[in-house]
């Protein structure tokens, strides 16, 4: 018997995480690559391990990811975001304190354009009186 699987999507900035739970004893997989080795910083190892913590589901479920575009900030938020809402699927006994934990936001902050007549999107070229 297949056990099931539980997935969603979470994006952030141009990052865009599939993100697949299965039950199973923790094991975290990005990228065909261990949690570890794709994101090495502990402040994004955190960031990601988030919901799990908050619904103390934290090895409970094996987590696979598919994640793509952006930075590896933005991935990891991407990966928060579609833990999150993969949790909720699981149980939505998770939704309330996942929602007081402001995981289930999706971060509307995008790069502005850059602008024509200057170099980027806020700065001016130098300004000359004379």
């Amino acid at each position: 018997m297949k056990s099931q699987a539980f997935s969603a999507i979470g994006r952030r900035k141009e990052a865009v995480a599939r993100v697949r739970l299965l039950p199973g004893d923790g094991k975290f997989v990005v990228n065909k690559k261990p949690l570890l080795e794709f994101f090495k910083r502990e402040t994004l190892q955190m960031i990601i391990e988030q919901p799990l913590n908050i619904t103390e589901t934290l090895g409970k479920y094996d987590v696979f990811v598919n994640v793509r575009g952006g930075g590896l900030s933005g991935q990891a938020g991407a990966v928060r975001l579609g833990i999150a809402r993969a949790l909720i699927k699981v149980d939505s006994e998770n939704r309330p304190p996942l929602k007081t934990a402001g995981m289930l936001t999706r971060d509307p902050r995008m790069i502005e354009r850059k602008k024509y007549g200057q170099p980027g999107a806020r700065k001016r070229f130098q300004f000359s009186k004379r």
